[in-house]
């Protein structure tokens, strides 16, 4: 009896994936658990598990939209085809399929190379090498075990086709007609525009698009608003430079200013729990616990993990799963799970040398706190001019469940806890 394999509920928000490659070919025997196949998901990509034991036989192709529910393919009775065995020798190799069903094109086959290495490929990457001129062997691929994805391809040509800046700022100063002989010799690749014209077109990656369908919901479903404060870091850069050696040797992770927000973030919100709330319809959903999302800048767009109660973590293991979960993220590694079901964020611009930002909130939360760069500047201190570590803060939030009166004794209680760091300690 045939078994069908749909695509599953996965997670919060997640209606649509995209298929991005298939790990198994038609025809193949596959064990109960195997990946099937590569999902893309606004959040991730994730690999999508065998729900039995058969033979396995697809009905969608690689680069199609599809929602949870689709059936993308069936499991058959029967022996099938074992999975192809790498060759040593620098030939193609071709995945056998059953004689009765022919291999759609979602199927991935082998590239030939020029080394003793063969490069996986779909055929929707395929078609993009060939239409380039590329050599697969050297882009470097991020899919499951190295794979070359359509995404790796569509970066490394737009990377390849940059034109340099001289010439084109030059060009475009020029408005008579530059005659071809008298142009700027720039070499380039066929499929590279003009010099002159500037312009590059490249598709939005599915996650980019999703992205940026949340931040559009954002700001028209909610009564987005922002406050700021700022605070003297000065007590916690002398703590941490007192004790980040003691603490690395005994938990073996940095001490971060990371974990001073995030615990100071977790106090805060026990104390104001509209903060750590969500509307629903016409419903104020609260939160006895504290999910909270760090959001992590990748070379897919922004993500943002979830450390999962993290009103029962220490100062330690904030830090250490602050550490697994951006490495994760960039490396592409986090299930769904890790990336979803957050009640609050933080996001750091100050890593990249922001001041001050107006955050937008992550959906369906109510709340985002945006830190900024750590600057020396000169502040009043019982009436003197001195000069002090400064951080400006700001609360983006929805006005629709949170007051401004909230809003901003949310942040006066994180500056006394961050300005007074014993407070975190002691949870007072």
């Amino acid at each position: 009896m045939a078994i069908d394999v749909a695509i599953p509920e996965m997670g919060e928000s997640i209606s649509e994936v995209v298929l991005i490659e298939w790990l198994k070919s038609a025809g193949e025997y596959v064990e109960r658990d195997e990946p099937l196949c590569v999902l893309e998901t606004d959040k991730a990509n994730v690999e999508l598990p065998s729900p039995d034991a058969g033979v396995l036989q697809p009905l969608k192709e690689v680069d199609e939209t599809l929602s949870v529910g689709d059936v993308i393919a069936r499991l058959e009775e029967g022996e099938g085809t074992a999975a192809a065995t790498p060759v040593a020798e620098p030939i193609a190799v071709v995945t056998e399929v059953a004689e009765s069903t022919p291999a759609p094109e979602a199927v991935a086959v082998a590239e030939e190379t020029s080394g003793d290495e063969a490069v996986v490929l779909s055929p929707a990457a395929r078609l993009l090498v060939e239409e380039h001129g590329l050599d697969a062997t050297q882009i470097k691929g991020t899919g499951k075990g190295g794979r070359l994805t359509k995404g790796d391809i569509l970066a490394y040509v737009a990377e390849r086709e940059k034109i340099p800046a001289p010439q084109v700022v030059e060009a475009a100063a020029t408005s008579a007609p530059v005659p071809v002989e008298a142009a700027p010799v720039v070499p380039a690749p066929p499929s590279a525009p003009a010099v002159g014209e500037g312009v590059r077109r490249v598709p939005m990656s599915r996650i980019r698009q999703r992205i940026a369908e949340r931040l559009l919901t954002a700001q028209r479903t909610a009564a987005m608003l922002t406050t700021f404060n700022e605070i003297d870091l000065g007590a916690v850069v002398e703590l941490r430079k007192r004790h980040k050696e003691r603490f690395q040797e005994v938990h073996g992770v940095s001490l971060g200013f990371m974990s001073f927000f995030s615990r100071a973030v977790v106090l805060a919100l026990r104390e104001f729990e509209d903060v750590n709330a969500s509307i629903e319809g016409t419903d104020i959903v609260y939160h006895d616990y504290v999910h909270l999302g760090i959001a992590v800048s990748t070379e897919r767009g922004l993500l943002v993990p979830v450390l999962r109660h993290a009103e029962h973590m220490s100062m330690a293991q904030i830090e250490s799963e602050i550490k697994r979960l951006a490495l994760g993220a960039r490396d592409n590694k986090l299930s769904l799970d890790e990336l979803s079901g957050g009640t609050f964020t933080i996001t750091n611009g100050g890593v990249f040398g922001s001041l001050l930002s107006t955050p937008i909130l992550n959906p369906p939360q109510s709340g985002i706190l945006g830190m900024h760069a750590i600057q020396q500047r000169p502040v009043a201190v019982d009436g003197e001019a001195v000069v002090r570590p400064m951080m400006y803060i700001a609360l983006s939030y929805d006005h629709r469940l949170i007051d401004g009166k909230t809003s901003v004794t949310f942040l006066v209680r994180l500056k006394e806890l961050l300005e007074d760091p014993a407070r975190l300690m002691l949870e007072i």
